[in-house]
């Protein structure tokens, strides 16, 4: 079989029998297409060999310095090409069986906003020149740590009757329940619902012509939101993520709780979280104050 033909057949096997995001779809398909265009002319998948597989990790870490993070996830995705359920259906052999590659993991600690930074987004009145559902937005991520896809996906069907609770449909096709415990927020739910009902729309958040609203959308609007507020650094949805996170570990949530709550399928992702929490570390440990419960003289100036 040739390697285009293997290729769209992972593609729909990745889209059909894993149910993966789109999002992860199209990064298979840039990373196998990248291998592709290394791969000799006319190289058919059953002809990949430990070597070649070699060979396409000196080029991507000698001679383009391509970084750790990206080649971690190309080899990753060659992994799951050539080996698992598809390599059964006898699609392809697995060169990676004699083979592990073992690459440095960089651990990037998740860029969330400061308490302060929070409570300046979460607590400014809508302006005038603002989008009225967009604040109910913001507040919903920072609220309940959803992705922005998931937050675009959201249906009035989704949600209950009294706003406190909301189906998320995640990656994977993992669907999951968030808790929305501020009543503010709630009653922001439900005026947004009503003006959907009366316009005729399903969706949550829509666009000025009434479809369904896109995760760049939601991006642009946050960024121009955080200007205006006076915010400096650069504000993006999946901050908002990081920082629900953050705060519900800063306030002593079990971090299973939180795991669920974001929706990751492993714990270890999750457990970043606790690295982050400096400020609740200072907290802590002015409240601890184990020099002074020693007992021992001040300090001298």
């Amino acid at each position: 079989m040739q390697f285009q033909s293997a290729q769209k057949d992972f593609l729909r096997y990745c889209a059909e029998e894993r149910r993966l995001s789109h999002h992860s779809i199209a990064a298979y398909e840039f990373d196998l297409l990248d291998f592709r265009r290394w791969l000799p002319r006319g190289t058919e998948p059953g002809a990949v060999s430990e070597e070649d597989l070699k060979g396409y990790l000196g080029s991507m870490v000698i001679e383009r310095s391509l970084s750790a993070a990206t080649v971690r996830r190309r080899l990753a995705c060659l992994r799951s090409f050539f080996s698992g359920d598809f390599a059964e259906l006898g699609q392809s052999k697995d060169p990676f069986v004699a083979w592990r590659p073992k690459l440095p993991r960089r651990k990037r600690l998740p860029r969330a906003l400061s308490r302060p930074e929070s409570i300046v987004l979460c607590s400014s009145p809508t302006s005038p020149d603002s989008d009225a559902q967009m604040r109910v937005a913001f507040r919903l991520i920072v609220a309940t740590g959803i992705r922005v896809g998931e937050l675009c996906a959201i249906q009035l069907s989704d949600v209950s009757p009294d706003c406190a609770v909301i189906r998320i449909h995640g990656k994977g096709s993992r669907d999951r329940v968030v808790y929305v415990t501020d009543s503010a927020l709630r009653q922001g739910l439900k005026c947004l619902i009503v003006t959907r009902r009366a316009q005729g729309l399903p969706s949550l958040l829509v666009n000025r012509f009434g479809s369904l609203m896109k995760p760049q959308s939601v991006r642009a609007k946050l960024r121009k939101f955080a200007r205006q507020l006076g915010l400096e650094r650069r504000v993006t949805p999946h901050m908002l993520r990081h920082t629900a996170a953050t705060l519900l570990i800063e306030t002593g949530v079990d971090i299973r709780f939180v795991q669920r709550l974001l929706g990751h399928s492993s714990i270890a992702t999750t457990e970043i979280y606790t690295h982050v929490t400096d400020e609740a570390l200072r907290v802590a440990l002015e409240r601890a104050n184990v020099l002074a419960s020693l007992g021992g003289p001040p300090t001298q100036a």
